[in-house]
C-alpha cells in the first residue's frame, strides 16, 4: 500500500471513529433522509443556508465507516461554500466514486484539487456496492438543499 493509501485510510478511519458535525440543527432551514436498504445505512442531514450560503451542516444516524467517514467530510467541506459550489462538489464527488471522472492527467489533478479530503474516497469505485455507501449522506444533503432553496421552514413540509 503506498503512503498516499495509508494517508487516505487513515482519513476515513478519524472522520468514522470522531465524526464532525454529528448534531442536529434546530433552526435548520432544511433537512433530509438517507436510507440505505441494502445494508441497513441511515443518516438525517441539516443544512442551514442563508443568503445561497451554507453556513452550516450536520448529520446524526449510523452506517458503515465508509458512510459515516464521508458524511464527516462532507459537512466539514461543504459549510461556508455557496449552494452551486456545492452541487458542483456533489456531481465531482458522484463521477469520482461511480468511476465516471475525467480521465485525462490534467482533468483528474484538477478534480483531486477540488475534491481535497474527499479524494480519500476515490478507491471505492473499484467496490461498485460499496458507492451507495459513499454517496448516501451527499443524496440527503442535496435533498435538504433544495428543501432549504425551496423557502420553507422544515417543520412546515412534515
Amino acid at each position: 500500500m503506498s503512503e498516499l493509501d495509508d494517508l487516505y485510510q487513515s482519513l476515513i478511519l478519524d472522520h468514522n471513529r470522531a465524526p464532525r458535525n454529528f448534531r442536529e440543527i434546530g433552526s435548520a432551514t432544511g433537512q433530509a433522509e438517507g436510507r440505505n436498504p441494502l445494508c441497513g445505512d441511515t443518516f438525517n442531514v441539516w443544512v442551514d443556508v442563508k443568503d445561497g450560503v451554507v453556513t452550516d451542516v450536520s448529520f446524526l444516524g449510523q452506517g458503515c465507516a465508509i458512510s459515516k467517514a464521508s458524511a464527516s467530510m462532507m459537512t466539514t467541506i461543504i459549510k461556508g461554500k455557496p449552494v452551486g459550489e456545492v452541487r458542483q462538489l456533489f456531481d465531482r464527488f458522484h463521477q469520482m466514486v461511480t468511476g465516471r471522472a475525467p480521465t485525462g492527467e490534467g482533468a483528474k489533478q484538477e478534480a483531486r484539487n477540488a475534491l481535497g479530503c474527499l479524494s480519500a474516497f476515490a478507491g471505492v469505485s473499484a467496490f461498485p456496492i460499496r458507492v451507495k455507501c459513499a454517496t448516501l449522506a451527499w443524496h440527503a444533503l442535496m435533498k435538504a438543499v433544495e428543501t432549504a432553496a425551496d423557502g420553507t421552514a422544515p417543520e412546515a413540509r412534515s
